[in-house]
């Protein structure tokens, strides 16, 4: 239209907003992630299973539903705010907000999903080496500094300046 002003694409969030943002997230998943292994390993030891696996089948399991949640929560936030908390506070956002909840659910599980796999001996350092490749392609993605998971959702993390 000839009267529509036109809005400036908003820039792109700083590597060091999005890693702000996601270590905050971190924070309160880490602390679900240790309140749950110590359940399980409670749980585990009063059936006598505690054994299992080496003694790793309550950090695995831990890891798995961890990591499970934190990826669902990434997508439904991601869903119905265009943000997660840890975005909120960074003040940065997706761009475009409002995706397919599938193309937001591809996103979930490219990047944060594997952190259901940490509890691995081995696996985990494929993983960690996975979302630290993610971070390095992200900085090298110039001018959109996109990752893997924002390519296939076809989104972009930008400052928030509403």
């Amino acid at each position: 239209m000839a009267g529509t002003p036109q809005v400036p694409d908003a820039p792109p969030a700083e590597w060091w907003e999005r890693l702000a943002a996601r270590l905050i997230e971190a924070l309160v998943f880490g602390v679900f992630y240790y309140i749950l292994f110590i359940a399980l390993w409670a749980i585990l030891r009063t059936v006598g299973m505690s054994e299992m696996f080496g003694g790793r089948l309550p950090g695995v399991a831990g890891w798995a539903v961890a990591g499970l949640g934190y990826a669902a929560y990434d997508w439904r936030a991601h869903s119905r705010r265009g943000r997660t908390f840890g975005k909120a506070i960074m003040r940065i956002r997706l761009e475009p907000a409002h995706r397919p909840a599938r193309k937001l659910l591809k996103r979930s599980l490219i990047y944060p999903a594997p952190l259901m796999l940490m509890g691995i001996p081995v696996v985990n350092l494929v993983v960690g080496m996975l979302l630290f490749g993610v971070g390095l392609l992200i900085l090298m993605d110039k001018p959109l500094e996109r990752g893997p998971h924002d390519r296939a959702a076809g989104t972009r993390v930008v400052k928030d300046l509403r």
